[in-house]
């Protein structure tokens, strides 16, 4: 039995008294410092709390307790004979040292020198999540260039939690960060405050998309579909020297590639609007020679002046365009019918109509924003709303109306004579809705037409802002990651930098990370237990006679994951040292806080080495199907031995993770998961492990979230699964470090 009770020293010149802790078992007493103080009158002795007159009660008391339950935890688990006064009083120094080093007002020192010298690259992370991408870009560095982050944005608020957490109070950054939804009218314009006037030297970042993933259901009209244009928007706005965007794989294949021939197109179509002139001048030219070609040639003059504006001026031009066209139907309508018929037709009034909707694209975009909102917040999905929702979403989209436009034409049809009129009108309405790479294939023919198609093409090579070739697979095991995640990389490059065409692995097949090696060191916690230190592992005893062979899997590594003899760690040495450069040489030691409130008031932050490892409570049926799982090593296999046992499921796979093999996808979902040894999922450390977070990255505020919640909360479980692997993103830094001017 153990007793644990707080009591007060004799009070100092201040008439403060130190609150010290006495612990009792059988023969064993220790008496150890907390480091807090209080008045005696602010102390209730017989509960054992400051009273609420102390003005810190509440973070002193949150302190007390965590210490006492720290103490209670390992003095139950630790055998008797093992227990020493130095052991307890070094774990209880420990915890009271971290705390005091993150507490002390201290002014933030500079960078070293070394740093000084070098030059920063400025970035931004875009749909930052946990900040995958941020980490692994301030993990990279060369001899005269380093990352300077300023800037992260997402919309849910337990992102920002995590990145103040991490990188303006433990490491000291002056990064800002913009919660906002990026399809918001004024995020751009919020975007550049938060910037500040400063040079972006390249974005990053992942826009959400689950409606791509071939691990999910593929749904229509997802709210995250159309994010990839917003994430455009902000490239045209800063003319980043680089950028980079990471997508899941199904985005390749994505109605038979033409989601990502779509990307492409809009990447390419990006111009340097100090060289568009050229192309406005030589349009203009081409007009002259095309005298059969005036109405359309004016289309693609106005068309290509949308790329010069953005808001209240383009939608003032397209409104402009649109009646420019009508103007034309107009004056063929009396040729092809007699008035009543113009005032009564069906396909008449449709036409009209359709020139309508087209001048309110901006409105109708809205509504589509609002209806699509609606069906993802009902959840309308595989059911009889969803196509109804769906047709109407189609219907009010240009291409649609566009399309309806042109049926009616044909159900009207008019005369021969007027056939070339009725297709210059339906061409103009295409062009409307046509990307700046489909309208620069169509004057690229007409130029050749006339012996131009040269000319054309150099002026295009300097209009053109970005290059890009075409996207590549990234697989995360090549990177030194213990997982087999599999994502796509699309990197533009501004037109005065190299191109950079893939990002070469850094680990061979044979030497890549194991799951083994990246967790093996955490196996120290049971069901419903929650761990604040490291503690020894035996692997004789866990593993009885495999030791050898599992002891073979540990290598010495680079922080790259390549193997190295000298002066290499470990990977879990590598997670539990930090893989971040030099420049955080004085950050402060891992903490955790629930929200806002508790991360503004350095007192009440939970400090300790080891966070965020803290397993489920699992029920004894629980328990006794994943032993068998775990038994039998694979979900499908143990099925039928599951129903005999009356412990079958109706849940969809469990994946058992592989000792001498890398992880499957990590995903948001830790049920999905069953430690190689242990009955049971993983803790939100033990999936960062897997994803190559270093172990002083805390994912902050709730732990996990079900139900509707879900579509709402980003937990930490979440802000894991959905993370890109720090050191995959280490990889594309290094290459963007190596060839940026």
């Amino acid at each position: 039995m153990v007793s644990i009770k707080f009591y007060l020293d004799k009070a100092d010149k201040g008439k403060l008294c130190p609150i010290h802790l006495f612990i009792r078992q059988k023969d064993l007493q220790i008496k150890a410092s907390t480091g807090e103080k209080v008045q005696k009158v602010d102390w209730d002795n017989k509960n054992q709390v400051v009273l609420h007159t102390e003005v810190s009660h509440a973070s002193i008391n949150k302190f007390l307790t965590f210490l006492k339950s720290e103490v209670n935890k390992y003095m139950e688990s630790t055998p008797h004979a093992q227990l020493t006064d130095k052991r307890v009083k070094e774990l209880l120094t420990q915890l009271i040292e971290n705390r005091k080093q993150n507490t002390e007002l201290k002014l933030m020192c500079e960078e070293p020198q070394k740093y000084q010298a070098m030059q920063k690259v400025a970035f931004i992370d875009l749909f930052a999540g946990a900040g995958g991408f941020s980490e692994g870009f301030l993990q990279a560095e060369t001899a005269e260039r380093y990352y300077d982050f300023r800037l992260g944005s997402d919309i849910n608020e337990n992102c920002e939690l995590t990145h103040l957490a991490r990188y303006n109070h433990q490491l000291g950054l002056d990064a800002e960060f913009l919660r906002q939804d990026v399809t918001e009218p004024d995020f751009l314009d919020n975007l550049v405050q938060k910037v500040n006037g400063q040079t972006i030297d390249v974005v990053c970042g992942g826009p959400p998309c689950q409606s791509f993933s071939l691990a999910g259901k593929r749904k229509k009209f997802d709210k995250k579909d159309d994010l990839f244009a917003h994430y455009l928007n902000v490239i045209k706005m800063l003319r980043p020297k680089y950028f980079v965007m990471e997508n899941v794989k199904g985005i390749l294949t994505k109605e038979g590639g033409k989601i990502k021939e779509m990307i492409l197109q809009e990447i390419r179509s990006i111009i340097d609007l100090r060289e568009y002139h050229q192309l406005i001048y030589f349009v203009a030219n081409l007009k002259k020679l095309c005298v059969d070609q005036q109405f359309i040639l004016d289309c693609y003059l106005q068309r290509l002046n949308f790329e010069k504006v953005i808001d209240k001026e383009l939608d003032a031009l397209r409104e402009t365009y649109i009646q420019h066209v009508e103007n034309k139907f107009k004056a063929l309508a009396p040729k092809i019918a007699d008035y009543k018929t113009s005032k009564t037709d069906k396909n008449f009034s449709t036409i009209r109509h359709g020139f309508n909707l087209l001048k309110r694209a901006k409105e109708l975009a809205y509504v589509r924003k609002k209806v699509i909102q609606e069906k993802n917040h009902s959840d309308l999905d595989n059911d009889f709303f969803a196509p109804q929702f769906d047709d109407f979403l189609s219907s009010i989209e240009p291409t649609s109306i566009i399309a309806q436009i042109h049926q009616s034409f044909l159900a009207l049809n008019p005369a021969l004579q007027f056939k070339q009129e009725v297709d210059d009108i339906i061409l103009a309405l295409e062009i409307f809705n046509y990307s700046f790479d489909e309208c620069v294939q169509d004057l690229s023919s007409l130029a050749k037409a006339h012996q131009l198609g040269d000319q054309l093409a150099e002026i295009l090579s300097h209009i053109r802002l970005y290059n890009i070739e075409q996207p590549f697979l990234a697989l995360a095991s090549d990177y030194g990651v213990p997982q087999n995640r599999e994502r796509v990389l699309f990197i533009g490059c501004r037109k005065d930098q190299a191109l950079i065409k893939t990002v070469p692995p850094t680990v061979r097949p044979e030497d890549k990370v194991t799951v083994f090696e990246a967790l093996y060191d955490l196996n120290f916690i049971g069901n419903d237990e929650e761990k604040f230190n490291y503690e020894d592992i035996d692997l004789k005893s866990q593993y009885n006679g495999s030791t050898a062979m599992l002891k073979s899997l540990v290598k010495s590594r680079a922080i790259d994951g390549k193997p190295s003899a000298e002066g290499g760690l470990t990977y879990a040495e590598w997670s539990k040292r930090g893989r971040l450069n030099g420049r955080f040489a004085h950050a402060k030691n891992p903490f955790y806080v629930r929200n806002f409130d508790e991360l503004d008031n350095v007192l009440t932050h939970v400090v300790a080495p080891l966070q965020n490892h803290k397993t489920s409570k699992q029920n004894p049926d629980v328990v006794k199907r994943l032993e068998l799982i775990l038994k039998t090593g694979n979900y499908e296999k143990a099925k039928m031995a599951l129903q005999k046992a009356g412990l079958d499921s109706d849940k969809r796979n469990y994946n058992v993770l592989k000792v001498d093999g890398q992880s499957p996808t990590v995903m948001t979902i830790p049920d999905d998961y069953v430690h190689f040894h242990s009955p049971r999922a993983l803790t939100v450390r033990e999936m960062a492990r897997l994803q190559s977070f270093d172990d002083s990255f805390v994912f902050q505020g709730k732990r996990s979230t079900g139900g509707n919640k879900r579509k709402t909360e980003v937990p930490q479980y979440t802000l894991v699964g959905n993370a890109v692997p720090p050191l995959m993103a280490r990889a594309v830094a290094l290459e963007i470090l190596k060839y940026i001017d």
